[in-house]
């Protein structure tokens, strides 16, 4: 990257401190979060790439009103199996990858994220564990994220060309608490985000489901003391986020709903929706899950966490991968 690009980011990184975003960019929100979007307009001049099996324009009403799709059927099963057979490589030879580990257990404080060859392999296999990024070691994890009719729905919302973002696989239930994305999962462009939420189970209502506030990405942005992004510097706390959300939500009467799909049904959220993780009532019950963040390219032009640095990229069925600089090693080692 050029010193001039450097000086660039530098003066980026200075605006956002000392002039915090308070709200949305409407300049660069997405046509459809803007004001009388024009669905059928929109799609008379930008039909899908692909054949969808859905009804695109149904799909986009319910985005707009709800701030949430779900696409029922869309993965074949076998498409599900190849991932979830890499990942089973992956936790019972833990010490032959590299990739980033998280498990929120007490025992692991102070450093909770670690390379996965440091963590014992049967508190891989428990609670509180979410697994980083792992689409960059397996290209089952590419080829699912990136499935045709999930690339259609997003270029359908953001009418721009999509990359990968970041990737989480769940064995159990997250039980975390309500939240909403854009404030932790950050680009140039905060509006410029989606999820996607992959069943790869069917979910039952015991093992600790998501649930989310139907409409809520429609409400008023909470500040940290830092605008509406947590920052280092941040006076308000995740936990404050969290109450401010759900007594929000109830004030304007956002109906909640709890989330259970089938094995192949995918969610997908606005980056403004309120939703959080159920508590587990059955120890035992898994909730297998491939959660995958989505951006445009004006908005995330760089690998999420090397700004400065020209990304290595790949292409699947037209969007944008970025090989993890972390560890390059471990890029497509399970094919």
């Amino acid at each position: 990257m050029s010193i001039v690009q450097r000086v660039l980011r530098k003066a980026e990184s200075i605006k956002d401190h000392y002039f915090p975003i308070k709200e949305f960019d409407q300049a660069t929100l997405p046509w459809i979060d803007k004001p009388n979007a024009d669905i059928a307009g929109f799609l008379k001049k930008n039909p899908p790439r692909y054949d969808v099996p859905y009804d695109m324009a149904d799909k986009l009403r319910n985005w707009e009103q709800n701030g949430y799709v779900v696409l029922e059927k869309i993965i074949p099963e076998a498409m599900i199996d190849n991932f979830w057979g890499d990942f089973q490589k992956l936790v019972q030879n833990p010490d032959k990858y590299d990739l980033s580990v998280r498990i929120d257990l007490d025992e692991f404080k102070p450093n909770q994220e670690r390379n996965i060859k440091e963590f014992p392999k049967e508190a891989l296999l428990g609670k509180y564990v979410k697994i980083n990024d792992f689409h960059n070691s397996s290209v089952a994890g590419k080829k699912l994220m990136t499935h045709p009719y999930i690339v259609s729905f997003l270029e359908a919302i953001f009418n721009q060309k999509i990359v990968v973002m970041q990737s989480l696989v769940f064995m159990y239930g997250s039980q975390q608490p309500t939240h909403q994305d854009f404030p932790w999962v950050t680009a140039k462009i905060p509006s410029h985000l989606a999820a996607a939420w992959i069943a790869l189970e069917d979910i039952k209502i015991d093992s600790g489901p998501l649930y989310y506030y139907i409409g809520s990405h429609k409400m008023p942005k909470f500040n940290f003391g830092s605008g509406i992004l947590f920052k280092k510097d941040s006076t308000k706390s995740p936990l404050e986020f969290a109450q401010y959300l759900d007594q929000t939500c109830a004030e304007h009467q956002y109906p909640r709903e709890t989330l259970l799909i089938k094995k192949g049904d995918v969610l997908i959220w606005h980056a403004a929706l309120a939703h959080g993780g159920s508590m587990i009532t059955n120890p035992e019950q898994t909730r297998k899950s491939f959660v995958c963040h989505y951006s445009t390219e004006q908005a995330l032009p760089y690998h999420r966490n090397f700004v400065t640095q020209v990304p290595v990229k790949q292409d699947y069925n037209g969007v944008n991968i970025y090989n993890n600089p972390i560890f390059p090693q471990s890029e497509d080692v399970l094919k």
